[in-house]
């Protein structure tokens, strides 16, 4: 399997838990997503976007990594460059990091709907920072393998049918939710949760457990 990191440019806590995640990866840089790099000792093979939010005169570290400019008018973020960059190298698992937070909210809507797309197209797709860890969801039953007392919520990006959870301080049975809902906000594991659905897409979005950190 071909494991790629994205560097993001949301916000990024660097602990153990986050760097052995990403431990013998491959990485790709994402315009400022590149400032995280240092932090989480890796090397970006590549470094993609506008660069419309680095510095003029970067550190000296980072004028070796080889660049991949894009105009700063175009129709796909630099997050969706770096990823697509990574499946053009033969990447089978993404682990988007830096996906969430930050100061745009916008960018990190667009990260979980690309989180979405890619997990759609086949792609073993996961978001971790460090603060949170997440999954896109898709008609099947998955298992997660959470601490007791870990807080997570599921996103919904469509109405759920056939949603079942197991695991969970609150669990449902085969429950149809519809989008305005927030019936599955914060919600709490007794440890490992399964989770399960017929038709619809979600993002489970866990806090990462503070035991590891």
């Amino acid at each position: 399997m071909a494991r790629f990191s994205i560097l993001l440019a949301g916000r990024v806590d660097p602990t153990p838990a986050l760097r052995d995640a990403l431990a013998g990866s491959r990485v790709i840089a994402a315009d400022d997503g590149i400032r995280h790099a240092s932090a989480l000792g890796l090397s970006p093979e590549l470094w993609v976007g506008d660069f419309d939010s680095t510095p003029q005169h970067p550190a000296i570290e980072l004028t070796s990594i080889t660049r991949e400019p894009f105009p700063r008018d175009k129709d796909q973020t630099d997050g969706e460059l770096a990823i697509e960059a990574a499946i053009a190298r033969g990447a089978t698992h993404l682990t988007l990091v830096g996906a969430l937070g930050g100061r745009r909210s916008d960018h990190a809507f667009t990260h979980l709907v690309l989180a979405l797309r890619y997990a759609e197209a086949g792609l073993d797709v996961e978001l971790f920072d460090g603060f949170e860890h997440g999954w896109p969801l898709l008609p099947s039953a998955r298992r997660f393998d959470l601490a007791p007392g870990t807080q997570f919520s599921i996103l919904k990006f469509s109405d759920l049918t056939g949603l079942t959870i197991a695991g969970a301080k609150w669990p449902l049975t085969d429950l149809t939710v519809p989008f305005q809902s927030i019936l599955t906000q914060s919600n709490e594991a007794l440890g490992p949760v399964e989770i399960s659905i017929e038709r619809g897409r979600a993002i489970l979005l866990a806090q990462a457990d503070p035991s590891v950190r």
